[in-house]
């Protein structure tokens, strides 16, 4: 990140009015600078959050998994849900009391989804999905593995994904307020996404961007 010609004092300001969700037009003429100068900054910050979380991509979640994908954008009429046109396909895994880690995914076969999970999952953890064939697989794997039936109920006791599933609607609502997202830029908004839900405390998300903005500014 090349060092900014915005005074610090607005940065501060600009880093704030991100944190808090505001976008980018908004926190534009409440700093007082220009549209299309907040907009760069914000997606500079995106930047660094997602440098920030591949950094850190190489740990291991274990103890009990759920695991999801969800489909982002498009407004194309016809199928919804898995094979929806115009939308972009995204795995997620979340550690129940933990994180969530999320991959923009080509498809939901079994041979894109397996490899994610051998490299993410601690073998013999145990893995909640639904009951999408993608997950077959998992029935013959080094994983516990456990399923519930959203065509009948959606939780039975510890059997549930609704964890990732909540990721899911706090990401798509956060994006809505975009009205829209260049998909070459989607994949910075959903690991803005994954590190808010990560650090939910917005006095932990100020501190986190004012230290990485510091430590990446040459």
């Amino acid at each position: 990140m090349r060092k900014s010609r915005l005074s610090y004092s607005k940065q501060r300001r600009l880093i704030e009015h991100f944190v808090s969700g505001s976008t980018a037009r908004c926190a534009a003429e409440l700093v007082d600078v220009n549209r299309k100068t907040a907009a760069y900054y914000y997606h500079r910050l995106r930047i660094i959050i997602s440098q920030e979380l591949e950094a850190e991509s190489a740990a291991f979640l274990d103890g009990e998994i759920e695991v999801d994908e969800s489909y982002f954008g498009g407004h194309r009429k016809g199928k919804r849900g898995r094979g929806a046109a115009g939308k972009v396909p995204v795995f997620g895994l979340l550690k129940r009391g933990g994180k969530v880690y999320t991959k923009i995914i080509s498809d939901a076969k079994s041979s894109t989804l397996m490899p994610i999970i051998q490299k993410k999952v601690k073998p013999d953890s145990i893995v909640y999905t639904d009951y999408w064939r993608g997950y077959n697989v998992l029935d013959i794997s080094e994983f516990k593995h456990y399923r519930i039936n959203h065509s009948k109920l959606f939780a039975h006791k510890h059997n549930h994904i609704n964890g990732i599933e909540n990721f899911w609607n706090q990401a798509k609502r956060h994006m809505r307020k975009f009205n829209g997202i260049p998909k070459e830029h989607f994949y910075y908004f959903l690991k803005e996404c994954e590190w808010r839900f990560n650090n939910p405390s917005p006095k932990v998300q100020l501190t986190l961007l004012k230290q990485w903005v510091r430590k990446n500014v040459v």
